[in-house]
């Protein structure tokens, strides 16, 4: 028994002549705010959120990075923004016993991992998160 097997399933359907629902949905409310924006405010005030809001639907639209459409990329820069982030410096290691090291006051390479006594769970998970990060 054979069956068809649906290809082409990552490709949106063109609904609204050149463009796909989503593309038509940016256009229709981009837009909608900048009527609303040209409306409540007075021109020269509106002209910069006018442009902006123009940009951004614009590019929501129309461009595409490694075919992928741009909203991805926003998100995944808002994501990065708004998301914590632990830096970890690691010292570099000295060698010790060339000539024209041995004066210099290099400190060695000490490891310094703050003592967390609150629960050991919550020391195990932060020791394994420092070294996953560290052997990346």
């Amino acid at each position: 028994m054979q069956f068809k097997v649906p290809q082409f399933i990552d490709i949106e359907d063109k609904l609204f002549g050149p463009f796909t629902f989503r593309e038509f949905a940016y256009l229709v409310g981009g837009g909608g705010m900048i009527f609303v924006l040209y409306r409540l405010l007075p021109f020269w005030v509106a002209i910069l959120p006018i442009l902006f809001v123009a940009g951004l639907t614009l590019l929501l639209t129309f461009y595409k990075i490694n075919n992928k459409p741009f909203i991805y990329y926003l998100q995944a820069g808002i994501n990065y923004a708004i998301s914590s982030k632990l830096y970890i410096w690691k010292q570099r290691l000295v060698k010790s016993g060339s000539e024209d090291d041995s004066n210099s006051n290099v400190p060695q390479k000490t490891s310094v991992v703050p003592m967390v006594s609150q629960n050991s769970l919550k020391d195990l998970s932060w020791n394994l998160d420092i070294q996953e990060k560290g052997s990346k």
